[in-house]
């Protein structure tokens, strides 16, 4: 008879950091490897791969032999996201992982050849495992189970001696890190699969604990300003909790980005058209922050440039007068930056608008060798078939 008791809650936290540095140490991961996996099933090879991609469990043992190509240059990994009914869902995915389970194809390839001496046929290709299971699976079709990995996984958990923690958690770390990272959660729906309503709650409320970094992005007035450089938004320190969340989701809704900075112009921010054809650096609702300081200081190099090579000193005079309040906007922004001891972090941010990384241009790359070639080219080039 059933005893009854209330079943346990699903871990739903992602790893702390001491934690996620301990299952992503690479002298760890080989004692996963040779301890617990000593017939090289791909146990390693598995953890790694939901580290990197959040999949569900099941998702990445029940990958097939080829489920990964290169599009464009670009690695894809293709499995089935059957919870959710995304059969041969494609995601992207980093090359050291690509360059890994390149390797356990090659494994699986090698141990089907050596038992039936021959190389599989395209049709069996299609049907192999990629961490094949070597009990009652002849053929290579069957994966290895999941209790077989969490066996290994616990095991190895304590032997590290970091607490109990299941493989789930690495999807929860995936997605916390890219909400503080800027990705909304309508990004985590789409790249994760099916996430509930009460997962997106949680998702949040992780998020909004993260509100001490988000408010480091201080911001003082843009060019167009009449005081540039004029510190605006900058977190104090006996604001309270609640204050700092306030004062986070109004920074959030009250702006818009914009090249080099946000844009604070309440229509715009809205959705209505720029009544002044986006020319912010020049809009006194044009504000920069912390993160843009680089940007800035390659305009300012660029704009020097352009007055050392100015053919006479008039021109030069005019150039500088031009960019002066631009100047003084960078200096205010570099002092405000100093004041709170985030310069130096500053000047080694070199990122793109986190809220950007998932828009399909960034993921688009082209070689300068191959841009700059001298070919011709018709008045309407040839388009990839796959482009609508």
């Amino acid at each position: 008879m059933p005893t009854g008791n209330t079943p346990k809650p699903k871990a739903r936290r992602p790893f702390p950091d001491p934690v996620a540095r301990a299952l992503a140490d690479p002298t760890n991961l080989q004692q996963l490897a040779n301890r617990y996996d000593p017939n090289d099933h791909g146990v390693r090879d598995a953890w790694e791969a939901l580290v990197f991609t959040g999949r569900r469990c099941s998702e990445v043992l029940e990958l097939r032999l080829e489920c990964m190509a290169v599009h464009r240059r670009v690695p894809f990994l293709w499995h089935d996201q059957t919870k959710v009914g995304n059969f041969d869902e494609a995601i992207r995915i980093p090359e050291t992982l690509y360059l890994r389970l390149q390797k356990r194809q090659q494994i699986t390839l090698n141990r089907f050849e050596d038992r039936f001496g021959r190389p599989p046929t395209p049709k069996e290709r299609a049907g192999l495992a990629l961490f094949p299971s070597r009990n009652r699976n002849p053929k290579g079709t069957v994966s290895i189970s999941y209790t077989f990995f969490h066996t290994g996984f616990s095991g190895w958990l304590e032997d590290l001696d970091i607490g109990a923690w299941v493989p789930h958690q690495a999807r929860h770390t995936l997605a916390t890190n890219l909400l503080k990272h800027g990705a909304g959660l309508h990004h985590i729906k789409k790249y994760l699969g099916q996430v509930s309503q009460r997962m997106a709650e949680h998702y949040a409320k992780v998020a909004s604990s993260e509100v001490d970094d988000f408010l480091e992005r201080l911001w003082v007035a843009g060019p167009g300003a009449a005081e540039p450089g004029k510190l605006l938004v900058v977190p104090d320190e006996e604001m309270t909790k609640a204050e700092a969340e306030a004062m986070a989701l109004d920074l959030a809704r009250g702006s818009t980005p914009a090249e080099g900075g946000f844009c604070t112009f309440q229509p715009v921010v809205r959705g209505e058209a720029c009544p002044w054809n986006l020319d912010c650096h020049n809009c006194d609702k044009f504000v920069m922050s912390g993160a843009d300081l680089l940007y800035w200081r390659r305009k300012a190099e660029q704009w020097r440039t352009m007055a050392e090579r100015a053919p006479d000193d008039k021109t030069a005079d005019y150039l500088h007068e031009l960019f002066e309040p631009t100047a003084r906007a960078i200096d205010g922004l570099e002092k405000a930056l100093a004041s709170l001891g985030l310069l130096e972090d500053a000047l080694a941010l070199d990122l793109r608008r986190p809220q950007d990384y998932f828009h399909r241009l960034w993921s688009l790359a082209f070689r300068a060798s191959d841009l700059a070639r001298d070919e011709p080219h018709d008045d309407t080039p040839d388009l990839p078939e796959d482009t609508e």
